[in-house]
């Protein structure tokens, strides 16, 4: 009989931690834009913890994302090995600014086809070529792999600058959350290098900082506190705790941002990446650098690939299509 009664307690226990886990989970959702509440993952904690976690979402198939009508894709495999695609229209006037787009995915996960839909739009609309590459994924390759891997795009994109139709002086880097981040570390690495130019970093609720996962957000929705700290550890190849020195490894540590091209950041209140997105454009600013930011509340992040029928997701992405078309096009 005892032993029934603890396990009936028990039950008991992990029935009312679930429903406050379910209530809490609705309170968070009231903060969300009503046009941003249908996806389904948003009523689920789910968080990346572990290797194990992550072989498990990589097996899951991604189909690559259609590419839009009237634009022209071609995959080229690098001479260092590396992959990248290249949008373009037919027609366009050349030269014509580019873009270099970087994937998400926290540093470990994603795939430069998965953007194809957001590359041939930039392509389309604006009249420019589009290179996006895949970049070498942590834990197998952590920091410097997949900046290098970037890097070594940029350098290509310069030297067939003439072939391509591009003129090097309206060369953009850009990228989505991880790939954000890595396009701040790319501009960083560029400017420093000197002889790679970069106009403009188009930046989209960009992972910058790995001091993040020393600070609970517990309204954070799709990438989570625990995600960010698997993530990170993953890429710096230690937990943030450690510090980090590197440079270029955490875009948002380093400490002189002068002379860094002209920047757009978006990103929406309830992400995780708020604050810390908001700290590098004020940086940015005092720093002498132009930078438009772009908030949008009751967004989460992930919205743009989540959502891209929702108003506020199409005017987010607008907004950046316009500043990106300003830089590079006049």
């Amino acid at each position: 009989m005892k032993s029934r009664l603890v396990v009936a307690a028990m039950f008991a226990a992990g029935a009312a931690a679930v429903a406050r886990g379910v209530r809490a989970r609705a309170r968070l959702l009231e903060a969300v834009a009503p046009e941003l509440r249908g996806p389904s993952m948003l009523r689920l904690p789910l968080a990346l913890k572990s290797r194990t976690m992550l072989r498990l979402i990589r097996l899951a198939p991604i189909p690559p994302a259609p590419i839009p009508d009237g634009v022209e894709v071609e995959r080229r495999l690098l001479t260092s090995g590396i992959e990248v695609y290249v949008y373009d229209v037919p027609g366009r006037t050349r030269p014509s600014g580019a873009l270099l787009w970087i994937h998400g995915g926290g540093y470990v996960m994603g795939d430069a086809a998965t953007d194809h839909t957001a590359c041939g739009r930039f392509a389309r609309e604006l009249g420019i070529t589009v290179v996006s590459v895949n970049y070498r994924l942590a834990p197998e390759d952590p920091f410097p792999a997949g900046l290098d891997d970037c890097f070594t795009a940029l350098r290509w994109l310069h030297e067939h600058a003439g072939e391509l139709g591009v003129d090097p002086a309206r060369i953009a880097v850009g990228g989505e959350s991880a790939g954000g981040g890595l396009a701040a570390a790319l501009a960083q690495r560029a400017h420093d290098t000197g002889d790679l130019p970069v106009c403009f970093q188009l930046l989209v609720y960009p992972m910058l900082d790995d001091r993040t996962t020393l600070a609970e957000r517990p309204d954070a929705l799709v990438w989570t506190p625990a995600s960010n700290r698997f993530g990170w550890a993953a890429y710096l190849g230690h937990p943030s705790a450690a510090g980090e020195d590197r440079p270029y490894a955490v875009p948002a540590r380093r400490a002189d941002l002068s002379g860094l091209p002209p920047a757009w950041i978006g990103v929406g209140d309830l992400d995780l990446f708020h604050d810390e997105d908001l700290a590098y454009a004020a940086r940015l600013t005092e720093a002498g650098v132009a930078c438009q930011v772009e908030v949008v509340p009751g967004m989460y992040h992930g919205a743009v690939s989540l959502v891209p029928g929702a108003p506020l997701v199409e005017a987010f992405r607008d907004s950046s299509m316009r500043a990106l078309g300003t830089a590079i096009t006049g």
